[in-house]
């Protein structure tokens, strides 16, 4: 496992090859299986594959979403609010599954954050503006987007470093 999370980086520059159909349905199954609070599965997964939908998606960020004109696909993950109380991290729990099993497939992905996030145009929101453009009903509160697409180079795994297990308290801080 901890291989494979040392493999796992953010691409944000793909190939023009399509994510094959079997290894979408493995990523989208691994937000399926994520854990949930209290089992209810608040969230909602948008695919979007669509080139000019993806275009027009990047704009969604005044920065940081622009890999999405390149990417072959996108996965916008989002969760009915009126579920439970701890939908942002039920969704959390399911984008990195997916993030994840991505890169355990040979898949590029990056993690767009869209809650609390502006876009481009003046006012208005990342949420906003992809409420918009897909027309979500009030209740769905967009959590994130995971990019994908094949990755135009391979990178190396992260290792860590020295000064991180400083991170690490026990019993006390």
């Amino acid at each position: 496992m901890l291989k494979k999370l040392a493999k796992r980086r953010s691409v944000r520059k793909y190939t023009d090859e399509p994510v094959p159909e079997e290894k979408m349905k493995k990523i989208l199954a691994a937000g399926l299986l994520s854990p949930t609070s209290k089992n209810l599965r608040p969230w909602e997964f948008l695919v979007v594959q669509n080139k000019n939908t993806l275009s027009r998606l990047a704009e969604c960020r005044d920065k940081g979403a622009d890999m999405l004109k390149g990417a072959a696909a996108a996965i916008i993950v989002m969760a009915d609010q009126t579920i439970n109380d701890v939908w942002i991290e039920d969704c959390s729990i399911a984008m990195s599954n997916m993030h994840l099993t991505a890169a355990d497939e040979g898949i590029g992905s990056c993690w767009i954050q869209v809650r609390n996030r502006m876009s481009g145009m003046e006012g208005k929101s990342t949420e906003g503006f992809i409420r918009e453009l897909f027309c979500l009903d009030e209740k769905f509160a967009v959590e994130a987007i995971l990019s994908l697409g094949m990755p135009a180079r391979e990178r190396s795994a992260l290792e860590i470093e020295d000064s991180l297990w400083d991170k690490i308290h026990y019993e006390k801080f």
